[in-house]
Order: structure tokens, then sequence, then C-alpha cells
């Protein structure tokens, strides 16, 4: 790899500069979003405008480290990318190469050494890594690396990389980076940095997207192409699944470190609910595969009504898609709070129930007297839409006809989705009718798994094993999110 260290031990004359972290209010979590950046001036400020595009993705933390070839320096915070990314931070984050990252957590806890991207200094220099997904083998590694003497400062499963990156089995071979991919399980896009170079890279599945694009002489990183076009920079194409891209001062370069699989498992959970519309994901325009689920969700479930209506925003397209195809007019029976943050992605249960009650309003002149067909896009806990149907019953509607464009949520995510456990889970032990009846609505209809994987020419490239319990993966002896933070209970500075 044309940037990697050479392996050989050397003093960095300028350690990292981190600035200080001040615990801010709780905020809402996500699904993780990385953003990175090659040879392009004033870095800090395009990252931290690609981190706001991708905000959808992670609102418990973010931040970003930077180098201009010489200099490391980071900054990273619980919070939103606006509250922990000031203007007078961006400006002392001087360089024309880094990272960012937005956090939510699906291993660890919300501990404030958990956010990303993760810094550390080693014998041969300054390595920062982003991730975005979840590590399946991160509990072995890191007992292995546990019992040889190492120390964890976080109870990520991003952090056995860096590990494996500074073990002087790995340090002294060619290859190191590609070597060290070599040994992870599990679903991940990372974002590697050394003060020379960004590298990105996707597991052999690619579960999770990455995105490559141009601006001017530089390069760009994006979990999402919409962080691109937002950025003005020019979608290239996507990190294959078990490739390994560099970017240094020679130019961008390409390998594979994971023989190919016979089909991939891209995650139909980004289509379904995480990208944001404008983005092309794994090849496929989001708003408009969205679109198609809400057509066949009016040729799956059929129903007399007056009105169709969305649970804005991901609800958006679907319920546009039901209306064209059922000829139902659409109107807006909700409204949304855009300064409160997904509830899906809440660190805490209270919390969750907390942000529900100021997400969205009802319009009651909208939904009065009338049929109602409410499209939203999952149902995973079922409190939320029980509130949300006796709202609508409140305002007025006489009858509430629940949609959803994805068949039902009933087995744990272990790939990077915030629903770990079957007991979490409605649909984990319960049918449609008992989860009907819990809702309260008149009548619920579930997208078929055709209708899912109906607008991709390859539905077997796509994991659905949240739907169908049938997981790309083994993995055997998965517990919850928190299990790192279990293994090890005296972790300093716990939060």
């Amino acid at each position: 790899m044309p940037c990697e260290p050479d392996g050989k031990q050397n003093n960095p004359k300028e350690p990292v500069q981190s600035e200080p972290i001040h615990l801010q209010s709780d905020h809402p979590k996500e699904e993780c979003g990385i953003f990175g950046v090659y040879g392009v001036e004033l870095a800090s400020g395009l990252i931290h405008r690609g981190l706001f595009s991708m905000q959808h993705r992670g609102q418990e933390g973010c931040g970003i480290v930077v180098s201009d070839g010489d200099r490391v320096r980071s900054h990273k915070g619980p919070g939103l990318v606006s509250e922990v990314l000031t203007e007078p931070t961006l400006l002392r984050l001087t360089g024309d190469r880094g990272i960012g990252h937005v956090r939510y957590s699906t291993t660890g806890s919300t501990r404030i050494q958990n956010v990303q991207p993760l810094v550390v200094e080693c014998v041969d220099g300054i390595w920062a890594v982003a991730h975005n997904g979840n590590l399946i083998n991160a509990d072995k590694l890191r007992r292995m690396y546990q019992d040889a003497g190492a120390i964890f400062q976080t109870s990520t499963d991003s952090e056995v990389l860096v590990h494996i990156l500074a073990d002087p089995m790995f340090r002294r071979r060619p290859q190191r980076v590609a070597r060290a991919l070599e040994e992870l399980r599990g679903a991940f896009s990372f974002l590697i940095m050394t003060k020379d170079c960004v590298m990105a890279a996707r597991d052999p599945h690619g579960f999770r997207p990455l995105s490559i694009g141009r601006l001017g002489d530089g390069y760009i990183f994006a979990s999402e192409t919409c962080a691109m076009a937002q950025t003005g920079a020019e979608y290239i194409r996507d990190v294959e699944p078990g490739e390994l891209v560099t970017v240094d001062e020679t130019g961008l370069h390409s390998s594979i470190f994971a023989d190919p699989v016979t089909n991939k498992a891209h995650c139909v959970f980004e289509m379904v609910y995480f990208a944001r519309p404008d983005s092309v994901v794994f090849g496929k325009n989001v708003h408009q595969v969205r679109m198609q689920y809400g057509s066949w969700l009016a040729k799956e479930h059929p129903v007399d009504a007056d009105i169709v209506i969305a649970v804005p925003d991901s609800g958006n397209s679907a319920a546009l898609g039901y209306s064209r195809e059922s000829g139902i007019p659409l109107d807006f029976g909700f409204i949304r709070n855009h300064y409160i943050g997904r509830t899906f992605i809440m660190p805490q249960a209270d919390k969750r129930a907390a942000g529900v009650d100021l997400k969205l309003a009802v319009v009651p002149e909208v939904v009065r007297g009338k049929r109602v067909i409410v499209v939203d896009d999952s149902i995973v806990r079922g409190t939320t839409v029980r509130h949300r149907v006796a709202w609508l019953r409140s305002a007025g509607a006489i009858e509430v006809h629940v949609r959803i464009s994805c068949p039902p949520v009933a087995h744990p995510c272990f790939y990077g989705i915030d629903f770990p456990t079957s007991e979490e889970l409605i649909a984990g032990g319960q049918s449609v009718e008992e989860i009907r009846k819990f809702i309260g609505a008149d009548t619920l209809g579930y997208l078929g798994e055709e209708g899912l994987l109906s607008p991709f020419g390859n539905p077997n490239d796509y994991c659905k094993a949240c739907f169908s319990g049938e997981y790309p993966l083994e993995v055997g002896g998965m517990g919850d999110k928190n299990r790192l933070e279990s293994l090890n209970p005296e972790l300093p500075f716990r939060q």
C-alpha cells in the first residue's frame, strides 16, 4: 500500500492534538455515517458539510480528524454536528485530508470515549478510524488482545481494528491494512487515516454502503451520495465489497483484500428506512425504491379510504407510491417538528418515548371525519405507531388503516441496526392480527417479501435477516449492543 508506514519505529514530531471534550445534553442517535476527504483545501469545512447532510444516520455524537501532512488534529463530542463542530473549532482543524463520523451506537454504550473517529498513536505514527457497521467477531478479538496485555479505551467493536493494526505481527507485514481487514467478520465500511493518506474499505458482503467521489483534484468518500451532492463532489462509483481504496499523493489505488462471495448481503433496511431519499444506495435511488414499495403495498393491501397520509419523513415516498397506485388522494395528516431527532435511533427507551410526544403533530382538519390510510416505513417495538393511531382517532379520524412498507421485523440484527433482541420486536412473538389489535388500527398490512425485493435485479444480493431470520453470516453467541461494555465494567472514565 503506497502510504502505509513501513513498520520501522519512528517518533512523530507532532502528536495528535485534540480539543477538550465537554459533555452536553442527551440527543437522539443513528445507523452511523462516515465521510472522508483527500486533497481538498479546508477539509474540515467540507467534512462538516458532509456529516451535516448525513445527520439522519447519527445524532448521538460526531467527530473530525484532519491532517496537513505534518500534524494531525481532531475534535469530537456527544451531540449534533452543529453543536459539536462549531466554526471556531473548524478553523483550528487545518489540513487538506481528513475523516469524519456521525454516531449511533449499535455496540458499546453512549460513553464519550466511544465517539468516533478513534485516534491513536502507534509506534509508527498516528492512525484514525471511522466505522459504520457491526463486527460479529469483535468479542473474540478483544479477549485475545486483552489476554496478551492490550488495554482498550472504548467499549466499541471498532477499536479492535486499531489493535490489529498496531500488532507487530501485522505491522511488519506488507499490505498491512489489507491483512488486518481480513481478520474482521461482519458488517463494516471503514475510513482509515494516517497523516499521509486516507483509506476506505467495505466488508466482502457489502452490508453497508460507501461511495467514492471526485472534487477538483481531490477525492471524497461518503456513506451516502447525498453528502457528495451537497459538497459539490461528483459521484464516481461505490467502494466494492472486499475492496480497499487508498488515496495519497500518488493518486487513488485499489486492491482486493478478500475473495468475492457468491451473494452479497446489502442491507435492505437502508432502502426501507435509513438512507436519505435523494441518495443512490447500492446502485438504486432510494426515493424511487420507496415509491415502488408504496405501489406494491396498494396492490397487496387495498382498502376503501378517503385519504393517504405519510408518517414523515421516511414514509413520504411510499405514501406517494400508495396514493398513485390506489388513486386515493395524498394529504398531509402529520406535520413533523424537524428539530426533534429520529425516535427509532434514540439511545434509551425513555428518551424515545419522550421524543415521540414532540416529533409529530396531527392536522385535525385533514383527518377529521375521514377514513385514513397511514403509510409508515416499519414497526419495530409498536409503541410509537400505537400512539399515532390514537392521536388520529382523537383528532376525528373515523377509520385508521396502517400500511407498512416492509415485512414484519421479527428477528434481531447483528450487522449494525438497533433492534438487537427479539423481546424488543413486537413481531418477534405476535401475529399480524395481534399487532393490529395492539396498535388499535382498523386494518394492518405489511409489504411482502416479493414486493420488498421487487426493485432489485439481484434480490439474492440483499440481506433481509431481520425479516426472515436467515443470516448471511453466522452470529452465534452475539449479545446485545452493550455486550462489550459488560465485558469491561471497570473501564476508566465511564460517563
